[in-house]
């Protein structure tokens, strides 16, 4: 017997079904067949922000294009600000701006963190939006706190708040207060708070004796407060639209009487964001009973004037989305999104594919925007390294064009030409854990050694480092980067072929303290090991010869490339027995791997017949 499925028709759903969703069968609560069953679809809208949920702004919305001048004008002043019209780029920033709307309750300023730990698991928590908002036009400085009166109520009700203090400032006097003061009782008042330091509190100036000389550290922190109270932020904006409801939205839960004068000032308020749960068109009777308590509280403790539950309309910039989706929104559907670069110090290096060569452009400016200010170039290789001094063919894409640049790496400072030197940040890792094999009695020599980021590091654990390299530019760079580090006086630096410098080093009476060989050249490491045959061909066997241990790098895209690079030493060396440890980097490309082998020169290799002739 064939069982039946009963469907729901979409449009009578109480939810949106989207295109995908998972399903699941309910039996049905009243009698029917048993294999009658209920097909059900959720909706699989993901939480928080999303590109796809937001609201795009109106054009004519005044608000959000005086926000937006203001975040050109803020970038202009920092030097962060580029033309697009100058700069030829296609991407618009106005074009990512979201609207959501969500609820908010409206708290007093100084209750606002005690309340927000009270309501965890009922407030927005999406990245990088604080639960807490300030309230437009509803702040005021400190200092002018401190003229108005005393900063809180006292128990006692003999100063007046804040609140009054404001309220007498601007309607000439506070609720329950007869009228302001005369003259000659404001003189005969401010008499009584006369002291050395000058009148304290005065309606409209303050003091009189002269003010102290404020130190350097005093005015610092005087800035950084004028500056963190002008600031705003950059990627979302929180604005009031309108109160919910009213003082009637609140008299079947609290009772009548709720609220009064609404339109007084009722002091410094914060905003706490509600859940995107309830962002809809809910009443306080329909909000978990968490938010309910704080208006029963309120309520009880006359506070009720500052308590109130508020539609807010939150904005969203270009500034706030992360750099994976905005890409994916500019480029084309099913295309890869390039999510990883390569840092260089201010430099993100890309590996573009071919399919991404057409948007390269749109693509580094959007690197540049979200890694800014860690990010102020953004280059592209052109093509594969096939020099012998191993610099690469770079496209500068976003930024400025300097490729000059410093790099911290194991506390050390390298600074770096990536037109005229290489350097792979990603081999990082694998420079420490090699450093970790060194003792203070090692003596080091580095054939491939670029700009040292190991002949420096190992300088500063081992006795003495010998580093070389082909290209005359990255000795230079080695050199003042020795300088910089202060390891000047640990390491000797050459200027030579690989196989020279190993038979030169050895032929000397500096050949024989080396205990340490790293030869970092995947491409050719393997097969300059042949310098190493009959390198104490000149001298005895028992002269106490040390034979040191050599790190060899290279790349093999075998389908056993431990096997692969094994026997491309052997064949190197001429030689069978190699003990030989094996280890695997990393995968630099699909079926292709850089290995390290790690092994003691054999006798028979130093002592072999079978030279070669490197001049």
């Amino acid at each position: 017997m064939m069982s039946k499925l009963s469907l729901f028709r979409a449009n009578s759903l109480p939810f949106p079904v989207l295109s995908s969703y998972s399903a699941r069968f309910i039996p049905k609560p009243y009698p029917t067949p048993p294999k009658t069953l209920i097909l059900c679809a959720f909706s699989t809208v993901p939480y928080g922000p999303s590109l796809l949920k937001g609201k795009k702004p109106l054009l004519n919305n005044l608000r959000l294009a005086s926000t937006r001048r203001e975040r050109d004008a803020h970038r202009r002043k920092i030097g962060d600000f580029e033309d697009p019209i100058e700069k030829g780029e296609l991407l618009d920033e106005d074009e990512f701006t979201r609207i959501f709307e969500v609820s908010a309750v409206r708290v007093p300023a100084k209750d606002c963190f005690a309340l927000e730990n009270r309501l965890r698991g009922h407030l927005l928590n999406w990245p990088r939006i604080r639960n807490i908002a300030r309230v437009p036009g509803d702040e005021i400085d400190e200092d002018v706190v401190k003229l108005l009166g005393r900063e809180s109520d006292e128990e006692d009700g003999e100063e007046e708040s804040v609140v009054d203090s404001v309220d007498r400032r601007i309607r000439g006097k506070a609720e329950g207060d007869g009228e302001r003061l005369s003259t000659v009782l404001h003189r005969d008042q401010l008499a009584k708070t006369f002291n050395s330091t000058g009148y304290l509190k005065f309606r409209n100036l303050a003091k009189i004796s002269r003010p102290k000389r404020k130190r350097k550290t005093e005015r610092a922190e005087g800035k950084e407060k004028v500056n963190r109270g002008s600031s705003r932020n950059e990627f979302a904006v929180v604005e009031v639209v309108e109160d919910r409801g009213g003082d009637e939205d609140f008299e079947g839960l609290l009772g009548e009487g709720y609220g009064g004068s609404r339109g007084r000032w009722r002091g410094s308020t914060r905003l706490l964001l509600l859940d995107e749960r309830y962002s809809g068109d809910e009443e306080v009777q329909d909000l978990p009973e968490a938010i309910k308590v704080l208006f029963e509280e309120a309520k009880k403790t006359d506070a009720s004037l500052s308590f109130e539950l508020v539609k807010c309309r939150l904005t969203l910039f270009y500034d706030y989305w992360p750099m994976n989706e905005v890409l994916e929104a500019l480029l084309p559907k099913g295309m890869i999104v390039p999510s990883a670069f390569e840092m260089v110090g201010h430099i993100a290096h890309l590996n573009l594919r071919d399919e991404h060569l057409p948007y390269k452009r749109l693509i580094a400016k959007v690197v540049l925007d979200k890694n800014q200010p860690k990010i102020q170039t953004v280059v592209n290789k052109i093509d594969p390294i096939h020099n012998d001094f191993r610099t690469m063919q770079l496209e500068v894409l976003a930024g400025n064009h300097s490729l000059v640049t410093m790099v911290v790496e194991n506390g050390l400072r390298f600074h770096v030409d990536l037109a005229r030197v290489y350097w792979n940040s990603k081999l990082g890792t694998e420079r420490q854990r090699l450093l970790l094999g060194f003792d203070q009695n090692d003596v080091v020599c580095d054939v491939f050694a670029g700009v040292g980021p190991i002949a420096l590091a190992a300088a500063r654990i081992v006795k003495r480092v010998y580093a070389n390299d082909l290209n005359p530019h990255a000795v230079e760079f080695m050199e003042q980067n020795s300088v910089v580090n202060k390891l000047e006086k640990r390491i000797e630096v050459f200027n030579m072929d690989g196989r020279r410098f190993i038979k030169a080093m050895f032929s000397s009476d500096k050949g024989q303290k080396v205990t340490q060989v790293v030869m970092n050249l995947p491409k050719d490491a393997a097969e300059s090991l042949d310098a190493f045959r009959g390198v104490y061909n000149d001298r005895y066997r028992d002269e106490g010869l040390s034979f040191p241990t050599i790190h060899v790098y290279g790349f093999s895209k075998a389908a056993d490339p431990e096997f692969d690079f094994h026997e491309r030493i052997r064949i190197a060396l001429s030689e069978v027995a190699v003990d030989v440890k094996m280890r695997k980097v990393r995968l630099v490309a699909p079926g292709k791997w850089m290995l390290c082998a790690s092994f003691i020169l054999p006798k028979s290799v130093a002592f072999s017949r079978k030279t070669i002739n490197v001049d």
